[in-house]
């Protein structure tokens, strides 16, 4: 059962999560992955806690995405300032530069202002 405080923040920042993804999905397109073999885990599927920020006292949400043997492979973070940092592994060769490795698709700003990169780390020789 999800508690009444974690409904209601995620219900304040579903659209903003709903566009992350969506962005984090265009991220993974761009480095010429397939649209159908991009696995990216919808924000409703998260599991989602309030934890308290250490720094302003105030309270995140914080989303934790797990795969189907229960591993964690994405998270999302939402501050109570409005700025927000989310992952998501992709963990595949890169589709097109073959001395390359994508780990994830990061995407953070504040706001409705939306940047993401995708993390890229040189393949094993």
């Amino acid at each position: 059962m999800i508690d009444e405080a974690v409904a209601f923040r995620y219900f304040s920042v579903k659209t903003l999560a709903d566009d992350i993804y969506k962005q984090l999905r265009r991220e993974a397109i761009k480095l010429g992955f397939p649209p159908a073999e991009i696995t990216l885990t919808s924000p409703d599927e998260a599991e989602y806690r309030l934890e308290k920020d250490p720094s302003s006292c105030e309270y995140s949400l914080v989303g934790d995405w797990h795969n189907e043997q229960g591993m964690k492979v994405g998270c999302l973070l939402f501050h109570a300032d409005g700025t927000f940092f989310v992952e998501h592994d992709i963990v595949k060769p890169h589709p097109e530069k073959k001395r390359w490795f994508v780990e994830a698709v990061n995407a953070w700003g504040k706001g409705r202002e939306i940047k993401a990169e995708a993390r890229l780390l040189p393949s094993p020789e």
